[in-house]
């Protein structure tokens, strides 16, 4: 196989996890999986009870790996490594997922507001039988969000698919005083862990 030939899968909808392969030179086909809970999930992101987060993520990261192996065994398609991500936030030992509705969000927003809080990425890359797994671990600042903030932010839409309701690429960058990890981690791909990753599977960057 071709160095330009060494592609692999993404499992995720997430525009921000397509740039960043982009950007150290991966390329890649999506492989979508069904997130709308609606119309039947194609992997349930409920935490277990008294789950630690960093064995949450990890947990998360393998389930949707092993949907799009199933996936590329059931529709016959050719067999190159896929990847798949999963990313939650952290605040006060307790998992913070996607705000369910513009109210959720303005509750979560309040709560991290002049605080620390963690962000959590797991990355999990297969072929065939292989799993390789690597979990990253940032924290994060915000400063003092007025009500004014928050309900500006929220009336933008941005918070309501992202975990704990906020992007630290868009418009809640202003609201970020201090990181500690990895800025692509708390994006949703922690590019140090991804790399390794792809190495192991002797997939080349740029």
């Amino acid at each position: 196989m071709s160095v330009r030939d060494k592609s692999i899968y993404l499992a995720s909808r997430s525009p921000r996890r397509r740039e960043l392969l982009k950007q150290i030179g991966v390329p890649f086909e999506l492989l979508l999986l069904r997130e709308d809970l609606r119309r039947g999930a194609d992997v349930d992101e409920t935490p277990l009870p008294d789950e630690s987060p960093g064995v949450y993520v990890l947990r998360m990261a393998g389930a949707k790996v092993n949907t799009a192996l199933r996936q590329i065994a059931v529709r016959g398609l050719p067999q190159k490594p896929v990847l798949a991500a999963d990313t939650t936030v952290v605040f006060d030992d307790r998992i913070i997922g996607k705000p369910l509705n513009a109210g959720d969000a303005t509750r979560i927003l309040r709560a991290l507001s002049g605080r620390e809080h963690q962000v959590l990425t797991a990355v999990a890359l297969a072929l065939r039988e292989q799993i390789e797994a690597q979990i990253s671990v940032s924290s994060v600042w915000f400063h003092e969000l007025t009500d004014a903030d928050i309900r500006r932010y929220v009336a933008t839409g941005e918070p309501l698919d992202k975990a704990g309701a906020y992007a630290i690429q868009g418009r809640a960058g202003a609201f970020v005083t201090r990181i500690a990890g990895s800025y692509s981690g708390i994006m949703g791909l922690p590019l140090a862990e991804t790399a390794e990753l792809l190495m192991r599977f002797d997939i080349p960057l740029w």
